[in-house]
């Protein structure tokens, strides 16, 4: 067993844990963040999805031995105050969230997209959100939803 102590949606956590203990696992099991999902468990459908560093990564890849000392922010994270993020809300709006497996890695992918490029085109938000699957929604909404997002951050900036 290790110690490790990184933050995680703003709190700071010290944990032990097996050398190769997932941090997907230590997420859901340890931590009780329930909101991370596990889809394939090989990285390939993005449902566990969190950023690390600020960068997006599929957390069921990573050895949690290696977020010590990290920076991550789970879906549970996004929110603030109980209130949803503009992110979380135009998903609803737009029926970009359907059985909710993909909805909490598209929402951090669509951050972390959204973060490099305020106002992306079509085919960036296609590229930025490649690495999710979705078996629900044909993509189309989900694609709506990150265009009405960037929108509505584009206008508050405007305003300010």
């Amino acid at each position: 067993m290790s110690v490790i102590q990184f933050s995680v949606n703003g709190k700071r956590e010290s944990i032990d844990v097996p050398p190769m203990k997932r941090l997907l696992d230590v997420l859901r099991e340890d931590l009780h963040l329930t909101g991370t999902k596990e889809g394939c468990g090989e990285g390939e459908c993005g449902a566990c999805a969190i950023l690390f560093d600020g960068e997006l990564v599929n957390s069921c890849l990573v050895p949690a031995l290696q977020a010590n000392g990290a920076r991550l922010c789970t879906i549970e994270g996004v929110s603030t105050e109980g209130h949803l993020h503009p992110i979380q809300q135009c998903f609803l709006e737009k029926g970009g969230a359907q059985c909710g497996i993909c909805t909490p890695g598209m929402i951090l992918a669509t951050h972390h997209l959204l973060d490099k490029y305020p106002n992306p085109t079509m085919a960036q938000i296609q590229e930025g959100l490649a690495g999710n699957l979705c078996r629900c929604t044909g993509y189309m909404r989900i694609f709506e939803s990150v265009q009405q997002a960037a929108q509505q951050a584009n206008e508050l900036t405007a305003k300010s």
